[in-house]
């Protein structure tokens, strides 16, 4: 018996049009193994209600096109069934997809599917809400927001969010609570990882696991302006948790209280909560189809991190000049923005 399977497309989600990828399903998909069915969706949300109709109908696998976002209101709907997830990357991150070594080329996604290799991988949650990826509060979750609100997509729109309201962010401090122990910690963000990374190869996490049962927990403390274009090569780099900067343990469960209500996110969508978060692991809640080999091209940097890396070298420099002759504050973002507008013009 043939296996039943749900595309489901977000056509705005990432940069590039999808007016192709039905094609290249009835193309590439071996119709001798699988029965397809194709649905857009038309509001945010719409595709979780496909996703769980399909799973309540035993629908064999879910076939997310989108980007995190997509990806995760997929996914929610299929925890602890036996309906799979599979994923054909075409948002403007990916984190997911990437820490899955899942090829970012439609046709070998396709080919992925075929071969048809599921796992059972554990997922998040934070206050209700499944992650898949990454959730978290202070800084990251603050971007999120502001990056939703510009309703333009991309790692540059990105990048220059970090960079705008990065100089300005206030850190906060959280009491953080795992296993009976109680710490107050002053934080730039909390990021808690059940994958890797952020997406676009920025790794928050480089030694998260989605299969060991636990959560990696990132606690980013307050830096220097200064330090800032350092932990950004780290990230690109997978060294961020080498640096001096972060504190990192591993839990399956940890409440956190902060002085005031604020944003949250999972998976990147921010959304308002209280004072109180409550965040914990499910272990092996998902089946998912993943790359058994992994995709090589995905190992060395692709052009957006190889520019991001070259822009945060230069940006280094900068520091460490300014550092040498005392310059501070206002010098430092004028130079900054200067080599940001010559290397990445109309960002």
């Amino acid at each position: 018996m043939k296996k039943k399977v749900l595309f489901i497309i977000n056509p705005i989600s990432g940069t590039a049009a999808k007016d192709q990828i039905p094609e290249k399903i009835e193309k590439y998909l071996d119709n001798s193994i699988f029965d397809y069915e194709i649905k857009n969706t038309e509001y945010a949300g719409h595709a979780t209600l496909i996703a769980k109709n399909a799973a309540d109908a035993g629908t064999d696998i879910v076939v997310a096109i989108g980007g995190d976002g997509t990806v995760n209101e997929v996914a929610r709907s299929l925890i602890h069934t036996q309906t799979a997830l599979g994923i054909i990357p075409s948002g403007s991150g990916n984190g997911l997809a990437r820490h899955l070594l899942l090829p970012l080329n439609i046709r070998k996604s396709i080919e992925i599917i075929n071969r048809c290799e599921i796992h059972e991988l554990d997922y998040g949650v934070i206050n209700d809400y499944p992650f898949f990826c990454t959730c978290g509060m202070g800084f990251d979750a603050f971007v999120s927001q502001k990056f939703a609100e510009t309703g333009k997509r991309g790692a540059i729109t990105y990048i220059q969010k970090v960079l705008e309201e990065g100089v300005r962010y206030k850190p906060e401090t959280y009491e953080i609570s795992t296993e009976g122990d109680t710490t107050k910690y002053k934080a730039f963000l909390i990021s808690c990882a059940n994958a890797s990374q952020y997406g676009n190869n920025a790794y928050i996490a480089p030694q998260a696991s989605m299969s060991d049962g636990l959560m990696d927990v990132i606690i980013m403390e307050p830096f220097d302006v200064l330090e800032a274009p350092q932990i950004a090569i780290d990230m690109f780099s997978k060294t961020l948790d080498k640096s001096s900067k972060i504190k990192t343990f591993q839990t399956k469960h940890l409440h956190i209280h902060r002085s005031q209500p604020g944003v949250i996110h999972y998976d990147g969508d921010p959304v308002e909560s209280g004072e109180d978060i409550d965040i914990h692991l499910e272990e092996k809640g998902i089946r998912i189809i993943v790359n058994p080999e992994g995709d090589k091209s995905l190992r060395q940097p692709n052009a957006i991190q190889t520019a991001a890396a070259e822009l945060f070298n230069e940006i280094n420099d900068i520091r460490q000049g300014i550092a040498r002759h005392t310059l501070r504050g206002i010098a430092l973002t004028k130079l900054i923005q200067k080599k940001i507008e010559r290397r990445l013009p109309g960002i």
